[in-house]
């Protein structure tokens, strides 16, 4: 038995480990700490298959940024997990029902799936041997892909936009920066200059 697939059964073994304590875990820091190691094991099966540059962007983007945020979220909020608990046994039967729909549909999506051959591929890839990984997603994406990237990009950007609008909230009696009003001062309206005569200050 060769490393690699010493690698690949160890990786696969901890992150499928990983991913059944983080729904079956009491503590929801500790689903999100696993939730880390499953990524980093994920992570870990694409470098396997020779792609590092999604590997990292697992890595960077999920483990950096979503899982942290989940546990910053999960140990700032006061969140009442009793009550949780509760509303989850009141539509365990409705979320049943939705988790074997969509387990039918990605069985025959599956089924259904069609390995297009080199010939039938749209937009061929470079072979491996001349480019890395990196350079022939780039190649791709920054080419045939580059309207769909921006796009991508706006969307998210609208995404932001509305969390932002959403979540802004106005409070009474609290004082806040104008930008503009300071901008427009002028030294006229704050200073003033006057000629005190000797011995008549205070």
């Amino acid at each position: 038995m060769s490393l690699q697939i010493i690698a690949f059964y160890m990786f696969a073994a901890v992150m499928i480990g990983s991913a059944a304590v983080v729904i079956t875990a009491r503590n929801p820091v500790h689903s999100v700490l696993f939730l880390i190691l499953a990524f980093f094991n994920a992570a870990g099966l694409f470098v396997l298959i020779g792609a590092e540059f999604v590997a990292m962007i697992l890595v960077i983007v999920y483990v950096g940024a979503v899982a942290v945020l989940f546990l910053f979220v999960v140990m700032m909020l006061d969140i009442h997990f009793t009550a949780v608990r509760q509303g989850m046994k009141k539509y365990l039967p409705v979320g049943l029902l939705v988790a074997g729909i969509l387990l039918v549909q990605m069985l025959v999506a599956v089924g259904a799936m069609v390995i297009p051959t080199p010939d039938q591929i749209a937009l061929p890839i470079p072979d491996a041997h001349q480019v890395t990984n990196t350079h022939a997603i780039g190649l791709v994406l920054y080419t045939h892909y580059a309207y769909a990237f921006q796009m991508a990009g706006l969307v998210l950007l609208v995404a932001m936009i509305g969390a932002i609008v959403l979540t802004l909230r106005s409070r009474p009696g609290v004082r806040r920066q104008k930008v503009e009003n300071q901008l427009a001062r002028q030294a006229k309206d704050v200073l003033e200059i006057r000629q005190v005569k000797t011995g008549e200050g205070v």
